[in-house]
């Protein structure tokens, strides 16, 4: 299950993705136009910069950009970032500790085959794909 911060996130990138020619895009049209609260896409724009998913500047013309274009970027990138691992057991996670199960588990070829279907659909789908 995906959060609002997951959702949200992909919103943002959604909308910096349709307003790209504009140039700098205020948070405060985003979160007009997105109906999401303009200080919790503060949180997210800023996870978002930090992640390198997006630039910023701030001033009276400063707002956000896309770094890339949308053509460049997963969804699976953007969840990835904002939620974590798409790894749904502890197991199959990035740097995880080997399970002293892992041999005689006979449910972990099952979780494999979930996630390796679910990071590969978000993956593929790129974000100008939802435009």
């Amino acid at each position: 299950m995906f959060t609002t911060k997951g959702r949200y996130a992909l919103r943002l990138m959604i909308d910096l993705a349709s307003n790209k020619d504009s140039g700098l895009i205020p948070l405060k049209d985003i979160a007009e136009r997105q109906d999401i609260s303009k200080k919790y896409l503060e949180i997210i724009a800023k996870e978002l910069v930090s992640s390198g998913l997006i630039s910023s500047a701030s001033g009276k013309h400063g707002g956000y950009k896309l770094i890339r274009e949308p053509s460049e970027y997963s969804v699976g990138e953007i969840i990835e970032h904002m939620e974590g691992s798409f790894a749904p057991v502890v197991c199959l996670e990035d740097n995880a500790a080997k399970c002293d199960r892992s041999d005689k588990c006979k449910t972990l070829s099952m979780w494999n085959e979930f996630y390796e279907l679910e990071r590969n659909f978000f993956y593929a789908k790129k974000l100008s794909d939802l435009l």
